[in-house]
């Protein structure tokens, strides 16, 4: 999500300009009907919601995923210059949808894993409210009645929209939190405690660059370890289906 709002901050002097071309698209991962509503159709705002990039047209709105390893280039410039799981190619081969503006510019859906989707018209009802917005009282009616690790939860979009397995990692080390623990059990002050990291935390690491500059880096969670705050080994195990690591001796 980082990189994404990152990308939407970056992508905003698009606006004002219109789409004259459709020059290459995949349909394995553009919608149907994208490249005939978009023709001709002007870019008046770039938004976005948890992961998902909006581009709001004079037509319909264009709903970009990224997956993993998708960035969006401008001609051969990228607001995102790394992805921890992607290759730092521009290669125009992984390109899955490009379009040309009328002042000449190419605009690129580039994505090595082809995980990214372009969508008309996304339905943003099955969303959470955006993590960068997130307020107490949400994030207490995601927990509520939920039997589900909390990692799983905070995972789970239409819960709260945005977090990725990085992020969700990196906030539960920060918020001492075991990711296993089930969400229902999280009292008001583990709450307060979570929603304060995510309201501090992200915002740090959006500064740095993105989801891969937290303490639990990609390397860190590569080699394993000590703990960063108290040296106990790191575990390393699955959790909603996902690679986890944490540290058993202070997250509980």
């Amino acid at each position: 999500m980082l990189e994404v709002e990152l990308t939407r901050r970056a992508a905003v002097d698009l606006v004002g300009h219109t789409i004259v071309a459709v020059e290459r698209t995949d349909p394995l991962v553009v919608g149907d009907g994208v490249d005939i509503e978009v023709l001709g159709a002007c870019i008046e705002a770039v938004g976005r919601h948890g992961k998902l990039l909006l581009l709001s047209t004079d037509g319909p709105v264009v709903g970009v995923h990224f997956g993993m390893t998708g960035r969006l280039l401008v001609d051969d410039h990228a607001a995102i210059e790394h992805l921890a799981y992607s290759s730092p190619s521009r290669d125009p081969v992984w390109d899955r949808w490009a379009v040309r503006l009328e002042d000449g510019r190419r605009v690129r859906l580039h994505d090595p894993r082809r995980l990214g989707q372009v969508r008309l018209d996304p339905d943003l009802s099955r969303l959470g409210p955006d993590v960068l917005t997130l307020r107490r009282g949400q994030l207490e009616q995601a927990m509520a009645r939920r039997r589900a690790p909390v990692k799983a939860v905070l995972l789970d979009q239409g819960a709260i929209a945005g977090l990725g397995n990085l992020l969700v990692d990196e906030t539960l080390w920060w918020a001492s939190l075991d990711p296993r623990r089930r969400a229902d059990t999280l009292d008001r002050a583990d709450l307060e405690v979570l929603h304060r990291t995510i309201r501090r935390r992200l915002p740090i690491m959006m500064r740095r660059g993105g989801s891969h500059t937290g303490t639990l880096s990609p390397v860190v969670r590569t080699i394993g370890g000590p703990c960063p705050r108290d040296a106990a080994p790191l575990a390393r195990t699955t959790v909603g289906g996902r690679t986890t690591v944490w540290c058993p001796s202070h997250q509980r």
